[in-house]
């Protein structure tokens, strides 16, 4: 169905860049129900809802199933979500029998095949794989239709806790550059509460997977390089750039990644001022000569989402209106403690955007622990700048968290996020302006939740905001949302997918 948006709030950045609009034409959204709880046979707590737009369909993932849609019709291309494990086991691939969550769905607009990926669950003290499987065709209902398959063995790079146990690689996020696919994933101490102590990052064949030829082996970076276990790694959780469009990185052009980095482990340091850029230069002819290199960027001072010196992996704080026990309300998760996915790299030909965003802290630390959307725009042909940033704040009670952000063929930026209060149902929002123009901007509703998430703390853990590579101008937004209370042992979540188009861009 249609749905104009229902309310309109001028968007305030820290910046001064931009100014607040006094009248703005109301934004028209057109969603559909993507995978619900329901569709699935075990469903589990955590969603991981991602997607992206292709040429024909829009393909989502939660866990642990994928479903495709029809662009036109909006219909769903299978009678019902699609188990993953099956891409692998009708090929029998090596360790990706089991899969039970972190799954990542890409739309390679470069080469227009659809990428889907996961690592696989082997228990604590096993042998894990990230499996890949990359379609033939853009299109999910040709006859044609094969998909190619691949596991690549992790452990390696894993490295061992003081127990013996394999460090969980947790997280992974996949991007498509021109020269390889890049994933990142962190590493946790599964024996010590799960503890984030390092992170890997990876160059993956892309040339010969997109041909179903023999992969050369992965080329991988740890930071650190022998992770201990006793401290936190506080620059968790990169993001490899993903291109938007189809305009290539010029040839020999690097890769690269953003991390956050959470303030100083201290009982007085509560922000920060930067974010990490990495630098990953990948030469397949001699691997030995391939970088992978940390540099700084120095933004606005924030505060992580939900951030609590004494425990900074905390980040439990958006407020619902569902009561417990004692009277006070439900809180989930802002994921606060991390940059978001996507960073969505878009090549202008006169120049070259990157765009992310994350969740922090708005409100004020001792009496309100409101969240908002902080975005930025790195941009340069070398290694990229900050150019501008701004944060969405509209009010002094609503949370907004969760966000994704990506950026049409004219230069408009939208992000897509949830919001949620003590009076508010978790819903979908997303805010939107024209960057190169320094345009006016505003955040407009994409669609409402009726129900909280009343029996778990985990909601979501990322969404997902791609642009058609068709018309280089429809974003596509998929989020969790819930139609009625989960409490008890249910687990009944709800996933929604949205489509808006910005003025300007035809």
């Amino acid at each position: 169905m249609r749905i104009p948006s229902g309310r309109l709030w001028p968007l305030l950045f820290l910046l001064g860049i931009f100014t607040v609009p006094p009248f703005l034409h109301a934004q028209t959204v057109t969603t559909f129900e993507g995978i619900d709880a329901s569709e699935l046979a075990s469903p589990k707590v955590d969603v991981d809802p991602n997607g992206a737009v292709g040429t024909k369909q829009y393909l989502e993932w939660t866990n642990v199933a994928c479903q495709a849609f029809d662009k036109g019709t909006l219909a769903p291309v299978w009678s019902c979500p699609q188990p993953v494990t099956q891409l692998w086991t009708l090929h029998n691939q090596k360790g990706c029998a089991t899969i039970t969550g972190d799954g990542y769905v890409l739309f390679d607009r470069l080469a227009s095949r659809w990428v889907i990926a996961a690592h696989n669950s082997p228990g604590i003290s096993g042998t894990y794989f990230y499996c890949v499987a990359i379609s033939s065709t853009d299109d999910l209902t040709s006859g044609s239709l094969k998909w190619y398959t691949y596991s690549f063995k992790l452990n390696p790079w894993l490295s061992t806790n003081s127990s013996g146990n394999p460090l969980f690689p947790d997280w992974p996020k996949l991007g498509t550059w021109i020269d390889a696919y890049y994933l990142a994933f962190d590493l946790l101490d599964p024996n010590n509460h799960y503890q984030p102590v390092g992170a890997v990052a990876c160059a993956l064949d892309r040339a010969n997977m997109l041909n179903n030829a023999t992969a050369r082996s992965m080329q991988c970076f740890s930071d650190p390089a022998n992770p201990p276990t006793s401290s936190r790694y506080l620059r968790h959780s990169l993001i490899p750039a993903d291109v938007e469009g189809t305009t290539p990185p010029p040839a020999g052009r690097d890769e690269y990644f953003v991390s956050i980095q959470n303030p100083t482990l201290s009982n007085s340091v509560t922000t920060s001022r930067a974010i990490n850029l990495w630098d990953f230069h990948m030469d397949w002819n001699t691997p030995s000569n391939s970088t992978f290199t940390n540099n700084t960027v120095i933004v606005p001072t924030y505060t992580p989402g939900c951030y609590s010196v004494s425990n900074p992996g905390n980040t439990f704080c958006v407020p619902e209106p569902i009561l417990n026990t004692n009277g006070t309300h439900h809180r989930i998760d802002s994921v606060g403690d991390r940059l978001m996915p996507r960073l969505s790299y878009r090549n202008f030909g006169t120049r070259e955007s990157f765009v992310f965003a994350q969740t922090i802290r708005t409100g004020v630390a001792t009496t309100n622990q409101q969240t908002g959307i902080r975005w930025y725009e790195l941009e340069g042909s070398g290694l990229p700048a900050l150019n501008k940033s701004g944060t969405i704040k509209i009010d002094t009670s609503t949370f907004r968290f969760m966000p994704s952000m990506a950026q049409d063929k004219v230069g408009n930026v939208a992000v897509g996020y949830n919001l949620s209060s003590a009076t508010i149902h978790p819903s979908l929002a997303a805010s939107w302006w024209n960057l190169p123009g320094a345009t006016q901007a505003a955040e407009f509703s994409v669609f409402p939740g009726t129900g909280d998430e009343g029996n778990a703390n985990n909601y979501g853990d990322y969404n997902s905001l791609t642009v058609d590579p068709v018309d280089g101008c429809t974003f596509w937004f998929v989020a969790e949302y819930f139609a009625s209370n989960q409490t008890g042992n249910l687990i009944n979540w709800n996933t929604r997918i949205a489509s808006f188009k910005l003025p300007g861009c035809n």
